[in-house]
Order: structure tokens, then C-alpha cells, then sequence
């Protein structure tokens, strides 16, 4: 049975975010009326609102695009970042050669190679898929190597007492101990990808059927339409929001019975 204080605070984590946000969408709409903005300044939350009910069709297409790339690239940064890092505990000589390429593609700026990558990759998704990537790989070999490599020296000792070897000592011991770390790479990851996704759209400024939320930001911009940009930019964010929350779900699903970080939530 859930004690009354851990449902409180639940409650107020959830509730005094809310209440922020409402003030501040009312102190908005109601600076924008005292002023007189014009809406192609700055529209209040009424008009933004206006412009997601109606050009919801429009947005949720984009949205799709958008979410298409995102989710594709996640996949694919947890399937090679995770291959990456167990390769690299297998030797320290492997890691140190191949660890500060990851380190390049994560300092390397999207902006200035995505161009090259388009040109390279001739099917559009695909290509953008390659940017969100590269973006959204490093957190899931970063923290999940560090997870692989932070177990307690007392039980790798017991492992190799017993004379497991490297399968079992992976299975039973590393992988266990770098799930924490994993999740948390991917709560990152998730938002890398998504924002890789976007300053792809943006650089490559795909239009057609194959439009995502970033395109249909730039192209509100040039008709003046800043009630519908608003809305696309408040499309992403809370989609970049709902990632995150999925990550910390399914984080808390798998650990929260056994795992002491997670335990501790619950006390």
C-alpha cells in the first residue's frame, strides 16, 4: 500500500509544474492585450491556440514526419551505442583507440556536416536519420561504458574466484550494474534525437509529403504566420517532453523493484 506522503509528493511534482505554467501562459496572454502586440510579433497563447486546432492537420502530419526520424534514430543510437560499449569493456586498448572517434562525432557541429550528408545519402529520411544519429549516439556510449566499467571490485573478484568467465562476468555482473547508467543515456539520448531531427529539417528544408515540424517553422516564418510557428515549436517541445517521460517510466518499470536507485524513490 502506497504511503499518503509519497502520493503527496507525487502529487506536488506533478500539480506545481502545472501551476507555473499556467501563470506564465496567463501573464503572457495578458502582457500581449495590454501592449497591443501585433500576432505576427508575438501572438498570445489564445491565438497559438486558435492556429493548433485549425491547422491541426497540417501539424500533426508534420508531426508524424518529424516523430518518424526521431524514433528511427533512437533505435539505432541504443542498438550501436550499445554494441560500442561492450565492445570497448572488453579491452581498455580498444577503448582508448576508438572512444575519442565518439567523442568527435559528439563535438563535431551537425550544422556544418549535414549538408554533406544529404548530398551523400540520396533517400531524404535516411539522410536525416544519419544527422539525428550522430547527434544522439554519444550519451548511450558514454553512459553505458561507464555503467560496464562501475562494478563493485568485490564482486569482480568473487566472479573471477570462481573462475566465471567474460559471457557470465557480462551477463550476471556488468550488465546488471549498467542498466542505471544505460536508462539514463537514453533519457538523453531521446532529446538529442529529436533535436537532431529538427536542425537536419532545418538544414536540409525538405518540403512535400516528407515535411516535418522544423519545415513547416520556417515556411510559417516566411508567410508571417507566427500563431502556427508557435504551435510547431510547442508541438516539439512537447514531444521532446513525452520522450523524456516514456524513458523515466520505462526506467523506474525495470529498476524499481530491485535496483537501489530507484528503491530509494520509494522509501
Amino acid at each position: 500500500m502506497k504511503s499518503p506522503l509519497l502520493e503527496n509528493e507525487r502529487f506536488v511534482q506533478i500539480a506545481a509544474p502545472l501551476f507555473v505554467g499556467v501563470v506564465f501562459l496567463l501573464l503572457w496572454e495578458a502582457v500581449v492585450r495590454a501592449t497591443g502586440t501585433p500576432v505576427y510579433i508575438l501572438p498570445g497563447p489564445v491565438d497559438i491556440g486558435k492556429a493548433f486546432v485549425e491547422d491541426w492537420g497540417v501539424l500533426f502530419h508534420s508531426l508524424l514526419m518529424t516523430l518518424k526520424v526521431t524514433l528511427m534514430a533512437f533505435a539505432i543510437s541504443v542498438v550501436l551505442g550499445t554494441a560500442a560499449s561492450l565492445l570497448f569493456v572488453q579491452s581498455r586498448w580498444i577503448e582508448v583507440s576508438l572512444f575519442p572517434y565518439a567523442v568527435l562525432m559528439q563535438v563535431t557541429p551537425i550544422v556544418a556536416i549535414a549538408p554533406l550528408i544529404i548530398i551523400w545519402v540520396d533517400d531524404t529520411t535516411w539522410a536525416l536519420t544519419v544527422c539525428a544519429v550522430i547527434i544522439a549516439i554519444f550519451p548511450i556510449i558514454s553512459n553505458t561504458t561507464l555503467g560496464l566499467r562501475s562494478v563493485d571490485p568485490n564482486l569482480l573478484s568473487m566472479f573471477r574466484m570462481y573462475r566465471t568467465g567474460r559471457l557470465q562476468q557480462l551477463i550476471r555482473l556488468r550488465i546488471p550494474s549498467a542498466l542505471p547508467y544505460f536508462f539514463g543515456g537514453m533519457r538523453i539520448s531521446t532529446g538529442l534525437a529529436l533535436i537532431g531531427a529538427v536542425v537536419a529539417e532545418f538544414v536540409a528544408g525538405t518540403g512535400g509529403t516528407q515535411a516535418g515540424l522544423a519545415y513547416l517553422i520556417l515556411q510559417s516564418g516566411y508567410n508571417l504566420d507566427i500563431p502556427r510557428m508557435f504551435a510547431a515549436l510547442g508541438l516539439i517541445t512537447l514531444t521532446g517532453i513525452t520522450l523524456f517521460a516514456l524513458m523515466v517510466w520505462l526506467s523506474d518499470r525495470v529498476l524499481r523493484n530491485w535496483h537501489e536507485s530507484a528503491l530509494k524513490v520509494e522509501q
